[in-house]
């Protein structure tokens, strides 16, 4: 029965996991920013956590430090089908202030999972990141809708 509601529900929402692979957290606010009345994302059926398993978009943010490497990938992985990833602000794009020579910073994210949609900025502003999620999260839950 709880598994037959969650599917419900899987249904008609999305859902986003938030990982950020090290940064100044910058990104991470305007996601919080998102939460708030003025932007209210669960009005339109958003909820964030912190499970891949049940995630149908992974917002990345921060530079992908040597230790985040492989995790991302493993999260990645984690997530179920149809796999959307969204990397927000220039860290995950280009590395950003935090890609020097000899550092360990690896940039961009698409070297390491497939990158949906991107959005530049430092960090970018929430309208930004909701019109990025609208715009590639709908057509792919859909699909996924369709298959079962």
């Amino acid at each position: 029965m709880l598994d037959a509601l969650k599917s419900i529900l899987r249904k008609t929402s999305i859902h986003v996991c938030l990982v950020n692979t090290g940064g100044c957290n910058g990104c991470d606010i305007e996601v919080l920013a998102l939460l708030s009345p003025r932007y209210d994302l669960e009005q339109y059926g958003i909820y964030v956590h912190q499970n891949p398993r049940e995630a149908d978009v992974i917002l990345v943010t921060g530079a992908v430090t040597e230790q985040w490497r492989e995790k991302l990938q493993r999260i990645y992985r984690k997530a179920p089908e149809p796999k959307i990833v969204v990397v927000l602000g220039n860290c995950p794009i280009s590395g950003d202030v935090f890609n020097q020579e000899g550092g360990s910073v690896y940039a961009p994210v698409s070297d390491f999972i497939p990158v949906d949609a991107e959005v530049p900025g430092c960090p970018p502003r929430p309208s930004e990141i909701l019109e990025a999620i609208l715009s590639v999260a709908p057509g792919a839950i859909a699909e996924r809708g369709k298959k079962r």
